[in-house]
């Protein structure tokens, strides 16, 4: 997927589309999150399709949920969806930082080989 340490650097136009791409593959991952949220919002709790939406993305951005569940199905879904949620955070901030780290990284190791 990514350029060997023996290959030259990608050319701006190629790195921006790899970063688009990046970042376009972790914006369908928080969309498919918040979908899930939203979904086991309105199948658990009591809810209208607006207030499940605004309490799964506060949820999803770490700031909490505006309405507490009532049910103990909808406790214990919110729980582990929270759980799931820092695991979403983790793994979509490593995809987009993963093509800035490894150029980074890939500007060091030609740096090296010029010196040899």
């Amino acid at each position: 997927m990514y350029e060997s340490k023996d290959k030259p650097l990608l050319n701006s136009r190629d790195f921006t589309y790899r970063i688009l791409s990046h970042v376009g593959l972790a914006l369908l991952v928080v969309g498919f999150t918040l979908s899930i949220g939203v979904l086991g919002h309105l199948l658990l709790e009591p809810v209208e399709w607006h207030d499940a939406v605004l309490n799964t993305a506060l949820i999803l951005s770490g700031i909490g949920p505006y309405i507490v569940p009532a049910s103990v199905m909808g406790k214990l879904f919110f729980s582990l969806y929270s759980i799931l949620v820092g695991l979403v955070f983790v793994a979509t901030l490593g995809l987009v930082l993963a093509p800035l780290a490894h150029r980074i990284i890939h500007k060091f190791h030609l740096d090296e080989s010029d010196e040899d």
